[in-house]
């Protein structure tokens, strides 16, 4: 059976994103649907699979990184509104058999990302 994962990794503090809000949605056109929030651990990951079993199947997900809401957290100085705040980060899975992991790299001014294993 496949699985959705994350792991968030603060680049300019060098450690775990721990704290930060996730929202997860799946598309079906222009609708967004929204599945579940989840937050990440002290290791910048989450307790469990996003989504598995009969709740992850093929199509198009979002996943919405709070960002900006870590960001303040930390203490790192930026003007308002912050130039990253909310990250979606959409993607398609066309084997829901198969493990997806969207990891994040995060820094106040840049992100990115990539299909992890």
């Amino acid at each position: 059976m496949g699985y959705l994962t994350t792991h968030v990794l603060d680049t300019a503090l060098g450690c775990p994103g721990q704290g930060i809000a996730i929202d997860i949605l799946r598309l079906n056109g222009s609708e967004r649907q929204h599945l579940r929030t989840v937050t990440t651990n002290q290791d910048g990951r989450c307790d469990a699979p996003l989504l598995e079993g009969d709740a992850f199947a093929p199509g198009e997900y979002e996943l919405c990184f709070h960002a900006g809401d870590y960001l303040r957290t930390k203490g790192v100085d930026a003007a308002e509104p912050r130039f990253l705040d909310v990250i979606p980060i959409r993607f398609g899975v066309a084997d829901a058999e198969q493990h997806y992991h969207v990891p994040l790299l995060l820094s106040p001014y840049g992100y990115s990302t990539y299909r992890g294993s």
